[in-house]
């Protein structure tokens, strides 16, 4: 069974961020919204700046938000909701 579950390390030390290379991952910006979204594949994603509610399809409402290092499992769907500008970090797989 795959994994349904948010994982969020909250501010995590930098040795961590450097053990994964998040600073090397691509960054991705957006605007106050809300909007359907399915992972095809695990992403994970460290937060520079923003507040987010993420509510899994049939789940609870997760926050997240700057300085959050967040993993979301594939196959998950899920509304977004924006609440303050995002730009984060990001990989798949």
């Amino acid at each position: 069974m795959k994994p349904t579950k948010i994982e969020i390390e909250h501010d995590p030390a930098e040795s961590r961020l450097n053990d994964l290379g998040v600073r090397e991952w691509p960054i991705w910006t957006k605007e106050a919204s809300t909007f359907p979204w399915e992972y095809d594949a695990q992403e994970t994603c460290y937060f520079l700046e923003g507040e987010v509610v993420v509510t899994p399809k049939d789940g609870q409402p997760v926050s997240m938000g700057r300085s959050d290092l967040v993993t979301f499992p594939q196959g998950m769907e899920c509304t977004w909701e924006i609440k303050k500008a995002v730009r984060k970090h990001y990989t798949f797989g």
